[in-house]
């Protein structure tokens, strides 16, 4: 099932499955326990991030490939950093280059987000996807400079500016998505393929991510796991690619879909 979350012509917000002739069908019950559908259509004014996470986990150099282009060792355990949930940005929404606390180094990484849908802890690798309710499109969105130069030896201050992480466009419940590390994954940017890999190359796959991070941790429903994004970033580029006002990006991955967002530069 493609879940959407939208906003209706009144402001109200819900949840609801996607048909395939693109119209939707509200859903009854909690997102992440067990929600029906009641065969009412609803009216999409706005289509949201399809959900709001509890918590944003991130995986840093977790595909081989980006590892060898920006010359980082193959780290011996998932390498973890957070984003804020102020991050979110929904579909077709812009991505805001900063300004007041400025950056010129903006860039674009295309990720697997994995959206959990249990309390969970302590979780075996076989029962890892249990706890899944499903998979979407995230952009971790990345202020280079401040992430490299300017953040005092951590990545978060790069990458937690408002709208840095795009989401959607639904969440594909994980029966539709067995193997979630068989995957095509690609960013094109202003029309130019910039990354094109597939999640297979990554260097933990997502059961042995989800058994890393419930270790003696408690997640949360609704926390979203950003799973690394494969090479082509435009900081490892000859010359490098940094997003620019007006640009267009779209992350899009097999089986789930494409999520686009345009640039702009942050009103001051």
């Amino acid at each position: 099932m493609k879940i959407i979350r939208y906003q209706d012509r009144e402001g109200i917000i819900g949840h609801a499955a996607l048909q395939a002739d693109g119209s939707a069908h509200a859903l009854t019950g909690n997102l992440c326990d067990n929600p029906m559908p009641t065969g009412g259509k609803v009216e999409v004014a706005k289509m949201l991030a399809p959900l709001e996470p509890t918590a944003i986990i991130c995986i840093g150099l977790n595909y081989r490939r980006h590892a060898q282009e920006t010359n980082a060792k193959i780290p011996q355990f998932p390498v973890v950093f957070f984003k804020g949930l102020n991050t979110v940005q929904h579909p077709g929404q812009p991505i805001l280059r900063p300004r007041h606390l400025r950056s010129d180094e903006v860039d674009y990484e295309c990720e697997l987000a994995v959206v959990i849908g249990k309390r969970c802890k302590n979780v075996s690798r076989a029962a890892a996807l249990d706890q899944v309710l499903g998979y979407t499109c995230a952009n971790d969105v990345s202020a280079r400079d401040w992430q490299k130069e300017k953040g005092g030896g951590q990545w978060c201050r790069g990458k937690t500016f408002d709208t840095f992480c795009p989401l959607g466009p639904w969440l594909v419940t994980r029966d539709e998505i067995p193997n979630p590390n068989a995957l095509a994954i690609r960013t094109v940017v202003s029309g130019e393929v910039l990354q094109d890999w597939n999640t297979n190359d990554m260097i933990f796959d997502v059961p042995t991510l989800i058994e890393f991070l419930s270790g003696s941790t408690t997640l949360l429903p609704g926390t979203v796991i950003l799973t690394g994004t494969p090479h082509g970033v435009g900081m490892a580029r000859t010359p490098r690619r940094w997003l620019q006002a007006g640009d267009s990006v779209s992350v899009e991955i097999e089986k789930i879909g494409t999520l686009t967002n345009p640039v702009a530069d942050e009103p001051i």
